[in-house]
């Protein structure tokens, strides 16, 4: 890189969050952030704004966002506090700002993903839901005002890794036959199907080998994370949904792969740390140094495979579902399994109830066409309110 690329980091003290920051730590010639932000998490953020001093550090709450303006005025830093949704939206489009790291988890991540699109920056994302709920409109944000898209997921990273160079968005003209998404299976692949009605939320937030929020380690639990994955796959390498296949790999050696026509299939390999596609697409089209340690073959010894079972994995179906629907179907599909799996973590539903609310809502919701995101936010509305009809009513 000839000159140093400006930052904000939208989830800056979740785990994405922490690790784009580790990167950062290590190539403070290269990178400057500039604004960092929060939903509650005070104390992360005022260590994190001592450490990188931004100019502008935002909170999604205000009663947040006044107690680290105290604290920040305590500490003699140069970092404006703002908050709320519009200032989120203000920090992913400054002018001075190259790069938006999308880490905000769920949808109130969509609004300051698509200002960053608008506003034509570098946009790494890591928010599942922008793409889920809205991606047909939000890929269109993208080419109408010149953005760059890289995916920070560790599949679709290792897809666009896999991927020729010169990838246009056409599978066939460029000979490739399908994606292929890997996923380990979560804590419960082998566990009897009897036995998951009993699952606690400290047992489904156990990933056996990523470090991850308890909402997505309860999505890669049900496996929804790889349904939500799928979907997004859909629209980062507009690819139809039967030539994505998503393969059970419990080591989590193997991030995806790519078969082309000719036979070959082209794979991705690393340690499980996210830091590897964060520094990836940080430093594109060039590689900078992660901090992860080298992937020792003979420690791995073994790679296993394995279909994932609809059974045990309904949310994985519903996603496949959903996106066959299409239209509004994923951003209700994502709405009610957000609402679901809030629940479950409150102990207030089985982690066996949470595809069944969520079929519920996709029967209940009717399919109609997203135009704009505003009609996205007001499915969003509907399909959570049903997801919470469902709930008073079943318990």
């Amino acid at each position: 890189m000839n000159k140093i690329r400006h930052l904000t980091i939208l989830g800056s003290t979740g785990s994405i969050g922490e690790s784009t920051l580790d990167v950062v730590n290590r190539h403070s010639n290269l990178f400057k952030v500039v604004a960092l932000t929060a939903n509650n998490n005070v104390e992360k953020l005022l260590a994190q704004c001592r450490q990188f001093q931004p100019r502008f550090a935002v909170m999604l709450n205000p009663a947040h966002a006044e107690r680290l303006a105290h604290a920040i005025n305590q500490s003699d830093l140069d970092t404006t506090v703002l908050a709320g949704v519009e200032s989120l939206e203000k920090v992913a489009s400054l002018p001075e700002v190259d790069v938006v790291m999308a880490a905000i988890v769920g949808a109130a991540g969509i609004r300051p993903t698509f200002a960053a699109a608008q506003a034509g920056k570098l946009v790494l994302l890591a928010n599942k839901e922008t793409l889920v709920m809205a991606g047909r409109i939000f890929m269109d944000t993208v080419h109408q005002h010149n953005a760059t898209l890289l995916p920070i997921d560790s599949e679709h990273n290792a897809i666009h890794q896999s991927l020729p160079h010169d990838f246009n968005g056409n599978l066939p003209t460029k000979g490739i036959r399908r994606i292929l998404l890997t996923a380990s299976g979560g804590p419960f692949r082998e566990v009897s199907l009897d036995s998951l009605v009993h699952v606690t939320p400290e047992q489904a937030c156990a990933h056996p080998n990523w470090d991850m929020g308890r909402k997505i380690s309860v999505d890669s639990a049900t496996m929804m994370n790889k349904g939500l994955e799928v979907i997004e796959a859909h629209w980062l390498f507009n690819a139809p949904a039967e030539n994505i296949q998503v393969v059970i790999h419990p080591q989590s050696v193997i991030h995806s792969m790519v078969e082309y026509i000719d036979g070959s299939v082209l794979a991705q390999l690393g340690n499980p740390d996210m830091r590897t596609p964060i520094a990836h697409a940080m430093g594109y089209p060039e590689r900078i140094e992660s901090g992860v340690a080298s992937l020792n073959m003979f420690e791995v010894a073994r790679l296993d495979f394995e279909a994932p079972d609809f059974k045990r994995f309904p949310c994985l179906k519903l996603a496949y579902q959903a996106l066959e629907i299409g239209d509004n179907m994923p951003a209700v599909l994502n709405a009610a399994n957000e609402i679901a799996v809030e629940s479950f973590l409150e102990e207030k539903m089985s982690f066996t109830a949470i595809p069944t609310m969520i079929e519920h809502v996709m029967k209940e919701v009717k399919q109609e066409t997203i135009q704009s995101l505003t009609d996205l936010l007001a499915v969003d509305n509907v399909a959570r309110e049903v997801a919470r009809d469902w709930l008073k009513f079943s318990t």
